[in-house]
């Protein structure tokens, strides 16, 4: 519930806007939210509030007045917003309750219908009605978001079945989530694999979007990225480190079991399961992806986040996409390897396909690296 202003506080707002303090000032000194100063200053105004008239003007009638019509008589305790929520009453109890949908979707859903009412609103019918929500918080440390454009969140989240043509069932998608760590600015990569090159493809999609390279990249433990996990000696994937260095980004995974070491994008898989994923229907995973992508852009991107009180898709393109390393302009060439034997005949087998090995290594195994134009074999280090 909302702290309702008590006439004496409302008096002090107007004291203090009658001498010339800022709203800023006001709301530090009163500990009244800037937004409800604004409203009373406009309201105070409206009624004929002079800021050079002095205090005297602050007398009972006045702030009567304001009080009626800042906060109107309500008989029930709640306004028109909630008498209209109360006349969908069904419907908000069968995404909420029935579907498992959070308020904040079903609001979007509500939106599509027409029906536009304040989210905070949806959020106490959703508590006090359908006895669905959290009615206080735990308290958090905030990290510090660093440089803009300095790192870049990742993490696998599950969000649920979506149709396969070419297996003619649904699988399990999974989303490869993205998130700037200092303007909250997201990008959902969504796959039914989480191999090395489903994620590459992820990381390709993602600087596309993002429009350049982050200098970092702090990714969970997945295993396409971290062969071995560790507390503090993590031993990261070939593949991945190769294409991090072909792209000039740094890897930093987060300590196992440790999600305080990426909070942004932790917080980024719920939003993403419960905004965009959940109760909607989809064609197939390309069909998911663009929608995926325009919610990115728009529902994701234009929001006022809670903490930076910003939208995260202006404050990336302000402050830090022109920070970010150029995005590759050719497509990587996602290598194979492999440890064969030497064969008496002095060849080894790579994808199928033979090649020779100069020197007296028979009956050693070797590691080969094949692209698309080149083989390179190393024994012991030494190519």
């Amino acid at each position: 519930m909302f702290r309702e202003v008590r006439v004496y506080e409302i008096r002090e707002v107007l004291r203090l806007w009658v001498r010339g303090e800022g709203l800023r000032s006001i709301e530090r000194l009163s500990s009244v939210d800037r937004k409800t100063v604004r409203r009373y200053v406009a309201a105070a105004t409206d009624a004929g509030l002079d800021r050079s008239g002095g205090e005297e003007q602050l007398h009972d009638v006045l702030l009567a007045r304001l009080v009626e019509a800042v906060r109107p008589h309500r008989p029930d305790g709640h306004g028109a917003a909630w008498d209209t929520l109360v006349a969908h009453h069904d419907q908000l109890q069968a995404w909420v309750v029935t579907e498992g949908l959070t308020a904040v979707k079903a609001h979007d859903l509500l939106a599509r219908q027409g029906v536009v009412v304040p989210e905070r609103t949806l959020h106490r019918y959703a508590l006090e009605v359908l006895g669905v929500g959290r009615s206080a918080r735990t308290t958090t440390v905030r990290v510090a978001d660093g440089e803009p454009g300095g790192e870049v969140q990742v993490d696998f989240g599950r969000m649920g079945l979506v149709p396969d043509p070419d297996s003619g069932r649904s699988r399990v998608c999974q989303a490869l989530i993205f998130t700037a760590a200092y303007s909250r600015h997201c990008f959902v990569w969504l796959t039914f694999t989480q191999t090395t090159a489903a994620v590459i493809a992820g990381f390709k999609a993602a600087w596309v979007f993002f429009g350049g390279v982050f200098a970092v990249v702090v990714p969970d433990n997945m295993a396409t990225i971290v062969d071995k996990a560790d507390a503090t000696e993590p031993r990261l994937n070939q593949a991945f480190v190769e294409y991090a260095q072909s792209r000039g980004f740094v890897v930093d995974p987060a300590r196992v079991r440790s999600p305080k070491d990426k909070p942004r994008v932790e917080r980024t898989v719920p939003f993403v399961r419960n905004s965009f994923f959940a109760g909607e229907v989809f064609i197939d995973l390309a069909d998911a992806q663009r929608r995926a992508e325009a919610w990115c852009a728009t529902r994701a991107g234009r929001r006022v986040h809670g903490t930076t009180q910003c939208r995260p898709a202006e404050l990336f393109a302000l402050q830090e996409k022109p920070r970010l390393a150029p995005a590759p302009a050719t497509a990587y060439d996602l290598p194979i390897y492999a440890t064969p034997k030497v064969h008496r005949d002095h060849h080894i087998e790579v994808a199928k396909a033979l090649y020779s090995v100069p020197g007296n290594l028979i009956g050693q195994r070797v590691q080969a690296r094949a692209d698309r134009q080149l083989v390179r074999v190393f024994h012991r280090g030494a190519l």
